[in-house]
């Protein structure tokens, strides 16, 4: 099973406040932009996540593999992710990761941001 709709950040507001918090770390492949929520109410009692993958990674077919693999690795650890918005951005050279690469570097990434709990 997938990531409930409630679980994804969808509109442009939300990506863009995400984006204007500023609160950002990268590796080389991939940057996550994170929004720490303020008050949790019952709705955001729980993380939401974005995911971008830009054409320049390739063909329509290759992003959605790209975006699919992002989104099972999130699944797999959603009882550990803390309750922020935040957003995952592909960078160029993912598409030729394995996929214990991708998630090792996405697992590198989540932990130095404080997102994953491990």
């Amino acid at each position: 099973m997938g990531i409930k709709k409630s679980f994804r950040v969808k509109s442009k507001k939300d990506f863009d406040a995400i984006f204007k918090a500023k609160n950002s770390v990268a590796n080389r492949a991939f940057i996550i932009y994170q929004l720490k929520k303020e008050s949790l109410s019952a709705d955001s009692a729980h993380f939401r996540v974005g995911i971008s993958v830009s054409k320049k990674l390739g063909k329509a077919h290759v992003r959605v593999k790209i975006k699919r693999r992002i989104r099972e690795i999130v699944r797999a650890d959603k009882s550990h992710l803390r309750a922020r918005d935040f957003v995952i951005i592909a960078r160029p050279g993912v598409e030729t990761l394995t996929f214990p690469e991708l998630r090792q570097n996405l697992h590198h990434l989540l932990k130095k941001t404080t997102l994953l709990e491990k």
